[in-house]
């Protein structure tokens, strides 16, 4: 495997306040921490995989081993995964295209491999200035294959080995930490997009349901989270079509500011997120001010469109 997990933990510094949405691995769902202050990790650079999310797509392959998975809304209605890997495992998929969303999304890690199956051809020059290293099936043939037993476009696949190395770390990493007093208890909640609805069930951590079955990955069953963070966002019209239809995708607004819920140790806080530039990380507060660390785990990200 090309790239290793390194957990460099340091003490944060008082002046340290932001929080981006990556958690170190070696926690597993519903596992608090129990250090008494906030701590930052560093890693070598991350790999991010765009995960078809269609019905002929399930189950995917990877996504219950992914550090981090942004749901993002898309045309249609319908939703993809951009699933963020420090250590990835050998197959992921079935991978599809990528979106003006991910430019923003994913710039607050640095510069991660993106593992994506084509786009817009006018987005293509904006994702080659982006600083993200693209790893589609024309630039890196030999890591990517179909599934005959699945319907193309829905049959594709990468070995995250097989792709380049990030082109620059430490990636940025997040706070974590016990969480805050003011939490309230609770066991359940659900998303809706227009066209994908989900399910999230505490049972010491977050199991998560698609369209009232549970979402499940092949090599891990049930997808289950430590942390689910539901990030209110706007969005604003995408620039290129994307679809045979001639529908153009939304392009959510990841920087600025906006209302959320984080969910972790079965505890709802409130929260307004904040991104000032695209490459800082978001930092979630409560609102006397205090700062809402992630538990350390496997954390889902779902941007919500109100």
């Amino acid at each position: 495997m090309r790239m290793k997990i390194a957990l460099a933990v340091a003490a944060v510094a008082a002046a340290i306040a932001a929080v981006v949405v990556f958690l170190p691995r070696g926690g597993e769902p519903g596992t608090a921490t129990t250090s008494p202050t906030t701590s930052a990790n560093t890693l070598p650079g991350v790999y991010v995989v765009k995960i078809d999310n269609a019905a002929a797509a399930r189950p995917q392959t990877g996504l219950g081993s992914a550090d981090v998975v942004y749901v993002e809304p898309v045309e249609g209605g319908l939703t993809r995964f951009a699933a963020v890997y420090s250590s990835p495992p050998e197959v992921v998929g079935p991978v599809r295209s990528a979106r003006e969303t991910d430019l923003d999304l994913l710039a607050q890690y640095g510069q991660p491999v993106l593992a994506y199956s084509g786009s817009a051809p006018e987005l293509a020059p904006m994702l080659g200035r982006s600083g993200l290293v693209r790893a589609t099936p024309e630039d890196v043939a030999d890591a990517y294959s179909r599934d005959n037993a699945r319907v193309a476009p829905h049959n594709l696949y990468v070995r995250p080995q097989r792709l380049p190395g990030p082109a620059a770390g430490p990636a940025k990493t997040p706070q974590t930490g016990p969480a805050p007093p003011g939490g309230r208890p609770v066991t359940s909640r659900d998303v809706t997009y227009l066209g994908d609805r989900f399910d999230l069930a505490w049972n010491g951590g977050w199991a998560i349901s698609l369209d009232g079955s549970p979402l499940k990955s092949t090599e891990s069953g049930q997808v289950k989270a430590t942390t689910v963070v539901l990030q209110q966002v706007s969005t604003r019209s995408g620039q290129y079509v994307e679809d045979a239809s001639g529908q153009p995708s939304p392009v959510v607004v990841t920087v600025g500011s906006g209302s959320g819920v984080v969910l972790r140790d079965g505890l709802a806080f409130d929260v307004t997120w904040s991104r000032p530039t695209a490459t800082e990380p978001t930092r979630y507060t409560a609102a006397d001010g205090t700062e809402v660390p992630l538990a350390p785990g496997r954390t889902w990200v779902f941007l919500v469109v109100p």
